[in-house]
């Protein structure tokens, strides 16, 4: 095959585009750095691992965190070596949905894609979610240390300020959301370099700041229960649970697939984006890990509830720790805490961003009720505004139980790794079954590694989706109760039961908007 450059009237992904059935619409102008600064911005080095950070700490002690990191990442690189070969060949913004519609077949595609896109579709809005809900967190320790601290007589957010906290970054993600796509692109780009920077300057700074710092066998070989503050006795479920964090921070890389039809030669520039996002947050994930259990002073005493931090956000006071132990004053401390904010900030963009595109490639399949609204791109800066709109609304709705519920970021986390990763699923799992005579590849192309390296992944997927349905905490009742499973089951169900009684009839997955076809599909 003959390679196209950027430079032609129609590069390489645009023809495969066509070919598909789909002509282009969005505009094709964002360069592989833009994705990759997308892509990575989803994922993000910081909001991932705080918010579950100190939990997962506890569950099993720093070893079980440290290691799980490593292994975590080892499996997670065949999802996304998978998917990358897949984003080759399939380079649309439907993505995950299109490409499970496409490789199961004209039998089993209709279902394969509306399976795929509600997972991927539920996983991205608690995506967005998880995000205002951790960077709430992160103001309301700012707030309370900039105020006095919890023992100086701060400002603890209470629950009502922080829902409207959480609702405010919603509602500021939209807007941002219905500007043209070179601001979101700009801002993308602002938030590789904020958290690249800022990564260098926490891994690097916060060990250096603490007065003492944890030694190497503490760090790599301490292991710890704490039955009496998550009743958990067994090690091995101990330890299960204290993956849940690096598998919880290591998705998203998908992004990059979202904005297929908006970035230059994504045949090609896709999967260096999934691949080369992937490889920062291995590398810049497993270095944040280590600062912060190196720099702990007092593993008991971040969960005190006497606290500094009222024992709410164990980072926070690992960084309270570092820099008031050593300078008397917690400047230090806020202004890092204001870069990881930052980042959940750039994160939930980013998500609502793929949450949309998502919306608004299903919409156009006509496969959300409505669908002549959430398809609707914006007169002059031709994003689809509607869709955006539709998934703050739906966020701020997940978020309203967090008056009354204590668990209900554990629920959130739980709905969006397991929707998010869960859509993974469905076209990895086509890919490895389907004739290979009847896969045109892309120019990444795996050859005959492709089916065990799929098989891998779908069966890591399966277990990290399990995993996020068992308790996290005992004696289990209404304040501990996992309700993601709940939750997953009333929404899934529906979905089914639409697909069973209606949808099945007339939803053929991703619809062709060009008529005539020289291509081979």
């Amino acid at each position: 095959m003959a390679e196209v450059t950027g430079n032609t009237a129609t590069d390489s992904a645009e023809k495969r585009l066509n070919e598909l059935g789909y002509k282009q619409e969005l505009r094709r102008e964002m360069t592989l750095f833009k994705t990759l600064a997308i892509s990575f911005s989803t994922m993000t080095l910081f909001t991932g691992i705080t918010p579950l950070y100190g939990s997962s700490l506890q569950y099993a002690g720093p070893a079980a965190l440290v290691w799980g990191w490593v292994v975590v990442c080892f499996f997670t690189w065949f999802v996304g070596i998978a998917m990358s070969e897949i984003c080759s060949s399939f380079p649309t913004t439907g993505s995950l949905y299109f490409w499970a519609a496409h490789l199961a077949g004209p039998k089993w595609g209709p279902f394969s894609s509306w399976c795929c896109a509600w997972l991927e579709t539920i996983g991205l809005i608690a995506g967005i979610g998880t995000q205002a809900y951790a960077g709430s967190q992160t103001l309301q320790s700012i707030i309370l240390i900039s105020t006095g601290t919890n023992k100086g007589g701060g400002y603890f957010a209470p629950k009502w300020l922080f829902l409207c906290m959480y609702i405010g970054l919603t509602v500021i993600w939209a807007i941002l959301n219905t500007f043209a796509l070179e601001v979101i692109a700009l801002i993308d780009v602002v938030s590789i370099w904020w958290q690249v920077i800022g990564g260098l300057v926490i891994v690097i700074l916060l060990p250096l700041v603490a007065l003492t710092t944890q030694s190497a066998s503490f760090v790599f070989t301490h292991f710890e229960l704490a039955p009496g503050s998550t009743g958990i006795t067994s090690k091995p479920y101990a330890v299960i649970l204290s993956f849940l964090v690096s598998q919880y921070s290591l998705y998203g890389y998908d992004a990059a697939a979202h904005l297929t039809e908006e970035t230059k030669g994504a045949d090609k520039n896709g999967p260096k984006a999934i691949l080369g996002s992937l490889a920062i947050i291995t590398l810049f994930g497993w270095a944040y890990i280590l600062a912060l259990t190196f720099s702990i002073q007092d593993l008991g005493y971040l969960y005190d509830t006497n606290n500094e931090t009222a024992g709410a956000f164990v980072p926070a006071q690992i960084l309270y720790d570092a820099f008031h132990g050593r300078y008397h004053n917690s400047a230090g401390a806020i202004i890092l805490l204001f870069v990881i904010w930052g980042s959940f900030f750039f994160g939930g963009l980013s998500i609502t961003t793929s949450a949309a595109r998502v919306v608004y490639a299903l919409s156009r399949d006509k496969g959300v009720p409505f669908s002549h609204l959430w398809r609707k791109l914006h007169p002059k800066h031709k994003v689809p505004s509607n869709a955006v709109w539709l998934c703050a609304a739906i966020c701020i709705l997940l978020g309203i139980p967090v008056l009354k519920l204590n668990v209900i970021f554990t629920a959130i986390t739980s709905i969006c790794t397991i929707g998010w990763v869960g859509g993974y699923a469905v076209p990895i799992f086509a890919r490895m079954v389907m004739p290979e005579k009847n896969f045109k590849p892309g120019p990444f192309y795996l050859g005959k590694a492709s089916r065990p390296i799929c098989l891998v992944a779908f069966l890591w997927i399966c277990y990290t989706c399990s995993v996020f349905l068992l308790p996290t905490l005992y004696p289990i009742d209404w304040n501990t109760f996992n309700y993601a499973p709940v939750a997953l089951a009333v929404g899934l169900g529906l979905i089914m039961l639409w697909w069973l009684l209606d949808a099945r009839k007339w939803f053929k997955g991703p619809v062709r908007n060009i008529d005539n076809q020289n291509g081979i599909v």
